[in-house]
């Protein structure tokens, strides 16, 4: 099992290494041959992979990413040329000819710089659409590795109830004869029996929610909610090796939402240039071509019908220097705000992860507690209870209630090791790294 944990935190970390993803050469056979792995065991890093290759919403971020990266490009290039054409119905008499149409080709030129500056600007969409990408891989898998680990608790529950249904028929006619031989109540095989049938109802219930679970890991795995998933294969408790502080620090370095304020923060002093350029001229080179024809005279000039060529030289002219100071000052307003956000979000994933926290050390207390103290002592009391029943020291509705604190105890405990490894998952995606390990820094690194 623990090789199944390596290869989730593998996959973890390829998902927010890579530019695009792992490059299949078929992603179609990839998936047929998981869809028979997914109908015998589920793996955390089987559904981790079928849902990278195939779940939408990853599908719907690589594309927007790509459509940034093909809008910095275009917005980095020159403006199109511009060819105008003018036919005149009635020439205009020129001393060389009359003029029958004219023609005039044309090229906006950015004053120098400006179009570099633009594309400063927008690199920095492409880098958030990348940090989208990262962040909406982040959040399948933190959603499947959840539904894992709720679906390997249901299970769990289920097989704990079935073996406590089929204890507890054992223990209905135990009952059932004891109260024949007047060694038992009437109340005590009333008990054993709705005790029974607590169990059922809870197995009913544990049922259905498995169904309900199945279906959800399937649709985030773009397959039929009914499509068939077989039991999920064991946990193992992961201890984490960071502190408090140090996950703080790690999700300034690698929560995509901190990294998405941060990128805001940088276009906006980027855009604080750019609006500069606001206030400096663009230019316009062009050609002009003039069709001359003869002209009807009785002497004409020398140079008579030859065609007119002319350079053009332009430029616009930026005096309205109220727009242009606006352009700035919205600018710098849009840094400072870029610079609020980025410390409310930061704060809130602080708050967040103290929380999870929380939540993770209390899972883990209830696993200690019930693993090492409650479960065990309360297996010693039912033993104990049922050898005072058989010696006739005890009542068998005692008997009842400790075997049914103890089959609650055993429900608890799957529980905690669910929610352990739900909030640990949930801590992940805040940190951005695997907790279970420490990540290597190079040398002079202090994110870590």
């Amino acid at each position: 099992m623990k090789q199944i944990i390596f290869l989730a935190a593998l996959f973890w970390t390829l998902f927010s290494s890579f530019s695009m993803g792992p490059a299949f050469a078929d992603d179609a056979k990839i998936l047929e041959d998981m869809e028979n792995r997914l109908s015998k065991e589920l793996v955390l890093s089987d559904l981790l992979k079928y849902a990278y290759l195939s779940n939408p919403s990853i599908t719907s971020s690589k594309e927007s990413w790509k459509i940034f990266i093909e809008n910095y490009r275009i917005a980095k290039s020159y403006p199109d040329p511009q060819l105008v054409t003018t036919y005149f119905p009635s020439p205009i008499e020129t001393r060389l000819g009359p003029q029958d149409w004219n023609m005039t080709l044309s090229q906006a030129i950015p004053f120098p710089g400006k179009l570099t500056q633009k594309g400063k600007v927008l690199e920095a969409d492409t880098k958030i659409s990348k940090l989208k990408l990262d962040k909406t891989i982040k959040n399948i898998v933190t959603s499947i590795s959840a539904s894992f680990y709720e679906l390997n608790y249901i299970q769990q529950a289920v097989e704990i109830a079935k073996a406590n249904f089929n204890l507890n028929q054992e223990l209905i006619k135990i009952s059932e004869t004891a109260y024949a031989q007047d060694k038992a109540l009437f109340y005590d095989v009333s008990k054993a029996q709705a005790q029974t049938g607590q169990i059922q109802y809870d197995i009913l219930l544990l049922e259905e929610l498995e169904l309900t679970e199945k279906a959800r890991i399937n649709t985030i795995l773009n397959r039929a909610p009914d499509a068939f998933l077989g039991k999920a294969s064991n946990l193992v408790f992961r201890e984490v090796v960071y502190r408090l502080d140090e996950i703080y620090a790690l999700s300034l370095t690698h929560q995509e939402d901190i990294l998405i304020a941060e990128e805001k923060v940088r276009q906006s002093e980027d855009l604080i240039i750019l609006s500069r350029y606001e206030s400096l001229p663009s230019f316009k080179l062009g050609l002009f071509y003039a069709a001359i024809g003869n002209p009807d005279v009785p002497t004409p000039p020398k140079n008579a019908g030859d065609d007119a060529i002319g350079i053009q030289l332009g430029l616009n002219l930026p005096i309205w220097f109220g727009k242009n100071k606006s352009e700035i000052s919205k600018a710098t307003a849009s840094k400072q705000k870029a610079q609020s956000d980025k410390l409310v979000i930061a704060n809130q994933i602080k708050e967040k992860i103290s929380r999870l926290w929380f939540k993770l050390q209390n899972s883990k207390r209830l696993i200690t507690l019930y693993e090492k103290q409650l479960i065990p002592q309360s297996i010693r009391s039912v033993q104990t209870a049922e050898t005072w029943y058989r010696q006739g020291q005890g009542s068998f509705s005692d008997f009842i209630e400790i075997q049914a604190t103890a089959y609650n105890f055993q429900l608890s405990l799957a529980r905690a090791l669910a929610d352990y490894g739900k909030n640990l998952v949930l801590l992940e995606q805040m940190a951005g790294v695997i907790l279970d390990k420490k990540i290597e820094t190079k040398k002079g690194d202090n994110n870590s």
